[in-house]
């Protein structure tokens, strides 16, 4: 094993020799503390130092030295944990020679159990007066030399238990993530919702459109694609009586990376029985603003340089957000109605390219083989999208796109599907599910024949045998949890609110994609 400081490693290995020599175990199996530094400071911050010393509370702490300040026969330090540092006072006639001895050996990182009482010094800093010292783990590896963080933000994915330790930016990120979770639950389990188990192992491809990770079952000697989505079987379990469920899932999706993709990624889905997507749309506005105001404490959330107010929101049709944020330089901008008439999208489309060349910017792709309705997703994504900062919901998704999604009864071409976008992002997707086995059928036929990377290889007969048992009306949600926590802790990179994201080899590391993640 190959370690950077190879010199302070040897010293540290030596200094662990000499306190085995000294006769402490170098790592203790367990210490029963009272109190973790930052229940100290929560539980007696605010006492003064004539009411310590007349109670003279006495606690037991265990924590990582960050800070060591030698004086000769007294040192003062601090003691990390629970996201806070707590002063300690060590001195020679308290501790007694053989555990000052110890304590002439530690090192900043090592972990230690201090008994003592509290008290405050003539500076008021709260300070645990040592008269017990243990050794609990010898740290053989320094922290980085400075203690405001490691410099190198790949370095800080790669060590994150390093990042954890020195930047508190990154726990206060992964603790209001664990809250966002446990609200999230919160949430639906108050509206009689049951949280539920899928498969993360599926034998057909389904659920979304999306390249998957593929592995194999030696048992059964047969593939399996590692879980792109849990909807099918989701649904499975409202056929089967299950009115309302939700599962917090994670998904694999074998595609690029960047700064809101990544190829294993968390999900909340949700389905609701004899309910449709208008009512998810109701249902995710209160779910987002009391989100905001549970984790936040207020529905206005700082984002980059924008306030994202989770109080209003905004409805636009996909075709009435294309002509919204049509760009002045690219003509007479279209009216929605335009889209109705047969192949007007693609004669939008090639006026929108005309300007995309000019600009240099990347034009939609126009063959003959790409739908009017996939043209209408293409030129949303290359036109609005980037523009809705505020939250706004994106209704009437072309039939083309949306496989899964119950048709409009007054036009065919449109689905009963939304997307919630919040700075740019999508961040939910929800919609009247299609409960016709017949349909179905069709369209994942239609999938298959098709063909390409993301397309399912056969038609789901199981799924399609679901639905003849009867699927009742039902609306289904699903809200990327990752994009979620970036928003409400101001993050700006998908890997920031991933406490293992998935990085190239070190070996490989300072490729141009990985760059790009910086």
């Amino acid at each position: 094993m190959e370690f950077e400081p190879l010199d302070q490693y040897q010293q540290r290995r030596k200094k662990l020799a000499e306190i085995e020599s000294l006769g402490y175990p170098p790592f203790p199996h367990k210490f029963d503390a009272t109190h973790s530094p930052s229940q100290v400071v929560s539980q007696f911050g605010a006492r003064t130092a004539d009411e310590l010393a007349v109670g003279k509370p006495g606690v037991r702490v265990a924590g990582r030295i960050v800070a060591l300040r030698p004086h000769g026969k007294a040192a003062f330090g601090h003691l990390a944990g629970g996201g806070a540092r707590l002063q300690f006072y060590v001195k020679l006639d308290t501790v007694g020679e053989a555990a000052f001895k110890l304590f002439q050996l530690l090192d900043l990182g090592d972990i230690v159990g201090l008994t003592g009482e509290l008290f405050r010094t003539k500076t008021n800093e709260l300070t645990i007066r040592v008269e017990k010292l243990e050794l609990l783990t010898k740290a053989l590896l320094p922290l980085p030399e400075k203690w405001h963080g490691l410099a190198d933000t790949e370095m800080r994915y790669r060590r994150r238990y390093l990042d954890l330790i020195v930047n508190e930016r990154a726990r206060e990120i992964f603790l209001r993530r664990a809250q966002i979770t446990r609200e999230l639950r919160r949430f639906f389990d108050d509206r009689n919702y049951i949280e539920v188990e899928t498969p993360m192992m599926h034998p057909i491809l389904g659920g979304a459109t999306a390249r998957p990770f593929v592995t194999h079952h030696n048992r059964f000697d047969m593939d399996l694609y590692l879980r792109i989505a849990p909807e099918l079987y989701l649904k499975r379990l409202v056929v089967g009586g299950l009115d309302r469920v939700y599962e917090i899932n994670r998904n694999f999706r074998n595609e690029g990376i960047d700064a809101i993709h990544q190829p294993e990624f968390t999900m909340l889905e949700f389905y609701q029985a004899y309910s449709d997507f208008s009512e998810l749309m109701d249902l995710t506005e209160e779910l987002m603003r009391g989100l905001a105001e549970k984790v936040c404490g207020t529905t206005k959330v700082k984002y980059g340089e924008s306030e994202i107010d989770f109080g209003k929101f905004d409805r636009l049709s996909m075709r009435e957000a294309i002509c919204k944020y049509w760009p002045q330089d690219a003509g007479v901008e279209p009216n929605a109605n335009d889209f109705k008439t047969s192949r007007r999208a693609r004669e939008i489309a090639a006026r929108y390219n005309e300007f995309a060349r000019v600009k240099s910017l990347e034009p939609v792709a126009t063959g003959e083989s790409i739908s009017e309705g996939e043209l209408t997703g293409e030129l949303f994504e290359a036109i609005a999208e980037r523009h809705l900062i505020q939250p706004t919901f994106i209704y009437d998704f072309p039939t083309d796109i949306s496989p899964l999604s119950k048709k409009r009864v007054d036009d065919p071409s449109l689905t009963e599907r939304f997307e919630l976008f919040v700075a740019g992002m999508e961040i939910a997707n929800g919609f009247s599910e299609l409960n016709d086995p017949e349909d179905q059928e069709r369209r994942f036929r239609a999938q298959v024949e098709k063909g390409g990377q993301e397309a399912p290889k056969e038609v789901d007969v199981d799924y399609i045998r679901a639905l003849s048992h009867g699927l009742p009306p039902t609306a289904g949600e699903g809200i990327g949890i990752d994009r979620l926590v970036m928003l409400l802790t101001d993050s700006h990179a998908i890997r920031e609110v991933m406490l293992f994201p998935l990085l190239r080899s070190e070996s490989a590391a300072g490729s141009a994609d990985d760059e790009g993640q910086k």
